[in-house]
This record gives C-alpha cells, structure tokens and sequence, in this order.
C-alpha cells in the first residue's frame, strides 16, 4: 500500500519518537515507521531507566544538558506523570577535576566532598577518594518516557520494515516490506541500522554498534539508606542509579561490550561482563549482595568520537550516534531534527553534530 505524507520518520526509538512528536506537535502529518515495536529487545532505548546528569567534562555538554531539562519538563506536563525522579549523584574518579571544573564554568552548583565526607553521607556507596556531589541528577524512567512520546504521535507503524529510501530532490521514498512511503522529508534515526539504510541514498554515517550489558542488584537489605547515581568517570567507566518505584539498583560499565552487528545482537548474558558487574558491586556497593538478579543486554550505536550526529543532506534528515549517552537528551535532539525537517534555522550547537566533522577528520 502506498502512502504520502508530509515527514517519515525512519524508527521508533527514543529519537524518532521525539523528531516525530515534535513535528505532529507542529502540525504536520507524520508516517512513523517501526520494523518491531517500541522498546523491543533490540532497541537502544528499551530499559527501566537512565541517568540525567549534567556532569560533563565539556562545559558545552554540561550547558546542552541543562537546556535537555526544558523539554522533559514539557513532556512531563503532556503526558501528566512523573518522568525525571531527582536523585543525588556522585562523581569520582581520574577524571573528577575536569568534571567539576566544566560544570564550574557552565554555572552549575556542586559540592565536593572528602572521601569521609561521601561516606558519612553515603554510606552505601564506596568511592575510594573524595567525590563530586550533583544535586540537580535524575534517573529517567525509560520506557515510561518512550509511551508518552509514542502517545503523540498517531501516525505509527509498527512491524514494517524499511527496505530503501531514496531522495530524488522533489520527494523522499521510503520502500518497505508494506508498501512505499513518499514524503518531502525523511527523518532516519535507525540506530545502528542506519548506516546501511543511508549507505544506498549516497550519505555515509560512520558507526559502529556494541553489544553493553547491564545488570541489576536488590536494595532490599539497604532499603534504610539512600542510594545515589554514580559515575567513575575515566576507564573503566563504572556507573550505578536506583531505579524508580523498585528495589532494585542498576550497574553498568560505559563502552564495556564487544562489537555486534545491529541485526544479529546476541541477547543472551555475557559470562566475562557478567563476572565484571558482580566485582563492580563487591568494589562500589559493598552494603549489597553481589549476586546478580537481573541481566540486561543493550545495543549502543556508537559514532567515532562518541558526539551525536544530527544533519541534514538533501531532503533527509540522521539523527544517530548516541553511543550510550543521549537518552537524557531525547526531548531536545526530536525538536532539533524537527527544526532540520522542516528547514527551521538549526539551533548553533546543531553544527557540533554535523555530519562535515568525519570529513574534515578523515574518518571514513
């Protein structure tokens, strides 16, 4: 069956769903194309929850992130529930002074605590050295955030898969296993499948996905002590949230799982990254039980330098590359590639993401 309208949006992630959202929201008539479901088992953006932080090295990050709270706060109001739960966060690590140093010079309070001083306050958590305390941190409930933004956007198709998209220079066709879809714009935000989807139309998106895997440990016997967010910032780049409503506490390692192909994700536990999680909460939870009582398996969709990329060549708009760091962003990169689709002058940090960067680098 063929269709038309005015954006297709390739992918029903949490970028698609916001790009999408924010166009309806503007009124413009949006075909949204999923080849699964929304927060299916091979989705980057499947999940309980994830970190709002502003704690960035880069105090550009740092104000990117500040300005991300606005549009949450929007959506939260839309959709009349809780989406960002504040949550106290600690920073340590190597890479601590260069942390407090961006946020300093983007304006954002924090405290620095001694290592004695964490653990008066913190008890749960074992930092090893003196820590960064952020007061302004959230956990995201995830797949909470994913049903509000798919509740804006009427126009979604789930199970179809795309199966080429060309831009002639008028119009965008989207081929599919249902049909074509043509549009004056093609919103393509396919995670690590956009690569190949885009390799066809001539526009070269240099990626490469990792196969993370998470864990989740019971507060149950901590249930008397607060348990903040925290990140080791330098490598290996461990983290820990609470995760909403539950009594269960998430662990990860940054950029710890090995390269996968984006169609042949292996969902099953990791025995070597498995072993990892449980020393990661003998070494940073010890309050807890190590075992674990829950496994997560994640696809990330990784760029070179790890920046988002969000262009726009033709009449097809990327949004891709969050490489295990964009959900807090969500909101804000839908109305940026809104802005990209509809031919809105682009936001001045948009340029950041172009997807110019890789040529200049040589990256190929």
């Amino acid at each position: 069956m063929e269709s038309r309208c005015d954006v297709v949006v390739v992918g029903a992630g949490l970028l698609g769903l916001a790009a999408a959202r924010a166009l309806t929201l503007r009124g413009h008539e949006v075909i949204l194309l999923e080849q699964a479901e929304i927060g299916h088992e091979a989705s980057g953006s499947k999940g309980s929850c994830r970190i709002f932080r502003l704690g960035y090295d880069d105090a550009d990050w740092v104000a990117m992130a500040m300005r991300a709270r606005v549009p949450w706060s929007a959506l939260e109001e839309e959709c009349g529930r809780q989406l960002l739960h504040p949550a106290p966060h600690l920073t340590f690590g190597p890479e601590l002074d260069a942390v407090r140093d961006a946020m300093s010079r983007a304006g954002v309070p924090t405290e620095l605590l001694t290592e004695a001083e964490a653990a008066a306050r913190f008890p749960g958590i074992a930092v090893g050295g003196p820590a960064l305390l952020e007061p302004e941190s959230c956990v995201v409930s995830a797949d909470a955030a994913l049903q509000a933004l798919a509740a804006a956007v009427p126009g979604i198709r789930a199970g179809v898969t795309v199966t080429g998209i060309t831009d002639d220079g008028r119009e965008v066709t989207v081929r599919t296993t249902s049909g074509e879809v043509t549009a004056d714009v093609a919103v393509v935000c396919a995670g690590p499948f956009t690569t190949a989807l885009l390799a066809g139309s001539g526009i070269e998106v240099p990626s490469e996905a990792t196969m993370e895997q998470v864990g989740y440990v019971s507060t149950a016997d901590a249930a008397d002590q607060v348990l903040p967010i925290f990140i080791c910032h330098g490598a290996p780049e461990a983290y820990g949230l609470p995760v909403p409503g539950s009594a269960l506490y998430k662990i990860g390692f940054h950029h710890s799982g090995p390269v996968t192909g984006p169609g042949s994700q292996e969902q099953g536990p990791d025995g070597e990254l498995t072993a990892r999680l449980t020393g990661l909460v003998r070494q940073y939870l010890p309050g807890l039980v190590p075992d674990l009582v829950r496994i997560e398996r994640c696809v990330y969709d990784n760029s070179p330098d790890e920046d988002f990329i969000v262009d726009r060549v033709g009449r097809i708009v990327i949004g891709s590359g969050t490489s295990g760091h964009g959900f807090k962003f969500g909101p804000l990169l839908g109305e940026w590639l809104a802005d990209l689709a509809t031919g809105r002058e682009p936001d001045a940090a948009v340029g950041r993401f172009s997807l110019a960067r890789f040529a200049a680098a040589g990256t190929h």
